[in-house]
């Protein structure tokens, strides 16, 4: 159980405060409810560069790096589909130069062309390396468009092409900062050792000042039911064969959610999981094989990948993944076997929120699917799913027509 307190400031700004004594540390998390899919189709990777922009200065603090390291603290970030989230642990005595440092940088960036121009390029490279250079990296860049066709899922948070970074302009940077990087639409959520009262002081100190901001408009297209399976082949110069599987599937907040997501634990729970030992462990079809959820706020991706065994070919393996789904379907999953998978997410659950930062990204988070409370929530309903559930889901959504598939063919193979 999480207990914790809840603010909302004048200006818009959520505070989730939770009192945790059994650490000298303070973490801050900031949410702000901006990501990949709201860029414009023709200038996507802004939300990601953002994320590098937010290190190079805002308008008081020219670098925001060195403050926070002499005051003992440690910080990073991340982009994805739906957010991007800032967080930095601290010793809780030097609390307010987390305040400071990131009311400034909500307040306004420096905007300068110098650090615009460096930022891009570090992205560029970034991009390089892990999607362009990297073995297996442009897989997701594939896949997305595949599964996708019109919601802005179909590229990944890095963006579609290295030319859409080239073209960002300073005037496109002031326009994203000013029509998403809000109080109005960001949530912070502060974990450790700290009163409730001395952060809500701290918030409207630092944030209080900071006025509402007239915020894009967010209008995403809804993705048409997919009628039919897709399928791409590529040859690569990579050691091994991969096949990646992925159906579409149902929102965040959706019921559906949390039995789909135990279901890719039965699947592929660790080697235990049905995939593992089946298809690696038994058969040898594959070196490895996963399943896993993509989790994004609107409806994601159910995905299955896996690397074959040299001399296997992709119908032999896409054939016993379909039998592994079959089975799921047809045969109810035994009651010892769903117990151990609802305790395996417990385990995890509980392990997580042992951190301060863990709890106060998951309070944040939990926060924009609507209501943190939720999190204390969240094992009662995963130990609600029965195996009917299970086969309902594997019905509905691991249909053959709902499927996308990339064959990523080894180059050595000759397949």
């Amino acid at each position: 159980m999480i207990e914790f307190k809840r603010y909302v400031l004048d200006n818009g700004l959520k505070i989730l405060v939770h009192e945790d004594y059994s650490t000298p540390l303070v973490a801050m998390n900031i949410i702000y409810n901006v990501g990949s899919r709201d860029e414009n189709p023709e200038m996507t990777g802004i939300a990601h560069l953002f994320e590098h922009l937010m290190f190079g200065g805002s308008l008081n603090i020219p670098d925001f790096d060195t403050p926070l390291q002499m005051a003992g603290a440690e910080n990073n970030a991340f982009t994805n589909n739906d957010i991007t989230n800032y967080y930095l642990t601290i010793p809780a005595n030097n609390l307010e130069t987390g305040f400071w440092l990131e009311s400034d940088r909500m307040l306004s960036l420096n905007f300068s062309e110098e650090v615009l121009n460096i930022q891009k390029k570090v992205v560029i490279e970034e991009f390089k390396l892990r999607y362009l250079n990297q073995p297996y990296g442009d897989i997701m860049i594939l896949l997305r468009p595949l599964a996708y066709k019109i919601h802005p899922y179909l590229w990944p948070a890095i963006g579609k092409s290295i030319s859409h970074i080239e073209r960002v302009t300073m005037t496109y940077v002031r326009d994203f900062f000013f029509s998403h990087y809000a109080p109005n639409n960001a949530i912070l959520s502060v974990s450790g050792y700290v009163k409730h009262e001395e952060v809500y002081r701290l918030a409207e100190k630092w944030f209080g000042p900071i006025g509402k901001r007239e915020l894009a408009v967010r209008r995403l297209p809804v993705e048409p039911v997919q009628s039919e399976e897709r399928i791409i082949e590529v040859v690569r110069d990579v050691p091994s064969d991969v096949l990646y599987k992925a159906w579409h599937m149902c929102a965040r907040d959706d019921k559906d959610f949390i039995t789909l997501d135990l279901l890719t634990d039965l699947l592929a729970g660790g080697e235990s999981g049905r995939l593992y030992s089946s298809l690696v462990r038994e058969k040898k079809l594959f070196s490895d094989i996963n399943a896993y959820l993509t989790g994004e706020l609107d409806p994601g991706l159910l995905i299955i990948n896996g690397k074959l065994m040299d001399g296997i070919s992709f119908g032999a393996a896409e054939e016993a993944v379909a039998e592994a789904i079959e089975d799921l379907i047809k045969v109810p999953v035994p009651d010892e076997e769903m117990q151990k998978v609802k305790n395996k997410y417990e385990s995890s659950m509980v392990f997580s929120n042992t951190s301060v930062l863990n709890k106060a990204m998951n309070l944040g988070f939990y926060e924009l699917l609507g209501d943190a409370n939720s999190i204390n929530n969240e094992v009662k309903l995963y130990n609600g799913v029965v195996p009917e559930m299970v086969m309902d889901a594997a019905t509905n959504y691991m249909k053959p027509a709902n499927c996308s598939s990339l064959l990523y063919k080894s180059k050595k193979s000759g397949k």
